[in-house]
């Protein structure tokens, strides 16, 4: 997901102004010698003359283009731009985060929450303090909050004279990524990051609110504005009016009050918008001790935050996430930062016990040195790529889509990967509307990546002989809107190419209204960003 490129992080404008369509027409045929860098196997006669052409395009004068394709069985490299050069890399940083906690979490670890206390119980009286323990669970939805209540209700507990303490000791107390833009801090995509959190959605935002506004019924009525899940939590300051101009929803610094300013037209669609929480800790304990009380369960004490439970507490109720083979599925075919940030932590905790950046991302860069990444000539500073700070070259990212094909999880790992022009999001993901009517339509797998003045794309296509490539593009320093088309146009060569001839892609705007353009708005952005089109 990284941070979007060119819109304002941290309200939605109404209405949403949609771009011209970035597409792709097909010309030109290239058979001359591969022009790509020394140590590139140039038998694929014009592969290096194809990419060289498209790496030309004015889009990205004055940038920076690091480009690296080569054959998945042998390993050889078939072309190579710059594969050195350190640039960020945005979110193909999932790609180490996620191949990492495959191999050092496992691809049956689960997240655990769990109710616990040190009190005794006296008929339905439970004399001390209840826990709630987060483990860094992203997937929590209220549902599961009150599934938790409901059990403690159900063991027949219905009144607790101590407190109702929230432990989310399992991860540090730094609750953003380093250097994470300020600008980000409302925005779901770069929610603070707790042990207890909560998700509002299916997709799994967590640490984020969804907030919606529907117009009054005449201009210059209060819109209606509405909270999922419902919470007393954060606090909404109603400013918007009926009527003409732009509406904004922002939450402001520091704090949980959610600011709804502007116009709505009268007879407008609803408006909804994912907002960031302040401290989710306080969050999903409120979410939890409302089901509580909706069950019958009174706590006497006041609710505290970020005390761990003593090492006797007995368990009262648990819930356990899904495994990760198959969280991997929102998390990389819609590009969850917060996913990526969970997983890091809980790494750290796994290996050092230590629930922090620091001790992730030191695990991770121990685990891909082992399988041939070259970690010395790399910095990654979150797990997500939402840091400017991140450095990695196209040829660390394609040392490592080499080696994790030997490994027993990849398979699963693979199958997480977005597809090229697949129409359900949970396929398709970030690539559902790239590339369609192309040879790499349901054929090309890719991690994405975006940030201002930087795109990625990275992952695997099967050429025209039906034999697999591996191929990582990663542009920087560019000053267009968008770059994704020359990434496109770089796979999609690949896609018709075979041994002996190469097609290039000559990429361009286009308009048009064909169904292998028209489902993206906004080629510039990564769909999951826009959450009311989405992905």
């Amino acid at each position: 997901m990284s941070r979007p490129l060119n819109r304002r992080a941290h309200g939605w404008i109404w209405p949403l102004v949609i771009p011209l369509v970035i597409g792709l027409a097909f010309t030109l045929t290239w058979s001359s010698p591969a022009g790509a860098d020394a140590g590139a196997d140039t038998s694929r006669a014009g592969i290096g003359d194809a990419l060289d052409t498209i790496l030309a395009d004015p889009l990205l004068k004055g940038g920076a283009a690091g480009v690296v394709v080569a054959d998945a069985d042998s390993g050889a490299v078939l072309y190579q731009h710059r594969p050195d050069d350190r640039l960020m890399p945005a979110s193909n940083t999932k790609l180490f985060t996620s191949a990492a906690a495959m191999g050092l979490l496992g691809p049956g670890h689960r997240f655990r929450t769990d109710v616990l206390t040190d009190g005794s119980r006296n008929g339905r009286v439970l004399r001390g303090d209840l826990y709630l323990r987060g483990t860094g669970d992203p997937t929590m939805l209220a549902a599961d909050y009150d599934r938790l209540a409901k059990d403690v209700a159900d063991a027949g507990i219905t009144r607790v004279t101590g407190r109702l303490i929230a432990d989310d000791t399992r991860f540090d107390a730094q609750r953003v990524g380093r250097s994470w833009a300020a600008d980000d801090e409302s925005s779901y995509y770069a929610a603070q990051i707790s042990a207890l959190t909560l998700a509002p959605d299916t997709d799994y935002d967590a640490g984020s609110v969804i907030v919606e506004v529907a117009p009054g019924a005449a201009a210059g009525d209060r819109p209606k504005v509405t909270v999922t899940p419902p919470n007393a939590y954060v606090r909404i300051d109603n400013r918007a009016t009926t009527g003409g101009g732009t509406l904004t929803v922002e939450r402001q610094h520091g704090s949980n009050t959610i600011t709804v300013s502007g116009a709505l037209p009268a007879g407008a669609a609803t408006v909804k918008e994912w907002v960031s929480v302040w401290a989710p800790t306080g969050y999903a304990t409120s979410v939890f001790a409302d089901a509580l009380e909706r069950h019958g369960v009174r706590v006497a004490g006041p609710t505290r935050l970020g005390r761990a439970a003593p090492a006797d507490a007995r368990t009262l109720a648990a819930h356990r996430s899904m495994p990760l083979k198959e969280l991997l599925i929102p998390f990389m075919k819609l590009s969850n930062n917060i996913h990526a940030e969970a997983l890091t932590k809980a790494i750290g905790h796994e290996t050092a016990g230590r629930g922090s950046w620091d001790a992730g991302l030191a695990a991770i860069a121990d685990w891909l040195k082992k399988r041939g990444v070259d970690t010395g000539a790399v910095r990654q500073v979150d797990g997500s790529g939402l840091s400017r700070m991140d450095n990695i070259a196209a040829g660390r990212l394609t040392e490592l889509l080499l080696s994790v094909r030997d490994e027993p999880w990849y398979a699963d790992w693979y199958a997480s990967l977005p597809v090229a022009c697949a129409p359900d999001r949970f396929v398709g993901g970030t690539l559902r509307t790239r590339m369609c009517s192309t040879p790499a339509a349901g054929n090309a797998r890719g991690k994405t990546g975006s940030l201002t003045g930087a795109s990625a794309l990275s992952g695997y296509v099967t050429d025209a002989d039906g034999r697999e490539l591996v191929y990582s593009v990663v542009l920087n320093n560019y000053l267009a809107s968008s770059v994704k088309n020359l990434e496109d146009a770089i796979v999609v060569t690949l896609a018709k190419s075979g041994e002996g001839h190469a097609e290039a892609v000559r990429p361009r705007a286009v308009r048009g209204d064909s169904a292998a353009t028209a489902a993206t708005a906004d080629a510039g952005l990564e769909c999951s960003w826009d959450k009311p089109r989405g992905c």
